[in-house]
């Protein structure tokens, strides 16, 4: 094999296994989401690591702030759960070495009220950051943060309250 043709199948085979690779992440943070869909917040809760931050927009809303530790994550995905919220990827980038990978998602989620009625629908940006296959960062970002606002309002009127924090 000539020098050529062995550089030609070193850069194939990286190929290749960044798309299996992005094909694997992609089918697991599907059925993650459809296990959170389903009221099952534990397979996601799973990707986390132990000392993992969340931060989502900033409000007078359930989900707002810095969420540190499994502990809080698993509040704000109950909360997620709670509020009957469920959501959809729409298109996954990941960069990055496999050890400390850089994920962008678009998810879109939406939410229907006891009589059917969609009361919540946005559009979502999410930015993770992994060490070693776990999510040690996220950054949340929502195209309508008012939406937010109006869905946690209208869930205290519907008595869905937040859910409260773990206990040490």
């Amino acid at each position: 094999m000539s020098f050529r043709s062995g550089v030609i199948a070193g850069l194939l085979g990286t190929l290749a296994a960044r798309t299996l690779l992005t094909r694997a992440l992609t089918l697991k943070f599907r059925r993650d989401v459809s296990s959170l869909n389903d009221g099952d917040h534990g397979p996601l809760l799973a990707a986390y690591a132990d000392d993992a931050v969340l931060h989502f927009n900033e409000g007078p809303h359930r989900w707002s702030g810095e969420h540190r530790g499994k502990a809080e994550i698993e509040r704000f995905l109950r909360n997620f759960t709670g509020a009957g919220i469920r959501g959809q990827i729409r298109e996954v980038w990941i960069a990055g070495a496999p050890w400390a990978l850089r994920i962008a998602v678009r998810f879109d989620d939406r939410a229907t009220g006891p009589d059917g009625v969609e009361i919540y629908s946005n559009r979502t940006f999410l930015l993770v950051r992994t060490r070693w296959g776990r999510i040690v960062e996220q950054e949340d970002f929502y195209e309508d943060t008012g939406r937010i606002l109006a869905l946690d309002a209208r869930l205290r009127e519907l008595g869905v309250q937040p859910a409260r924090p773990a206990r040490g």
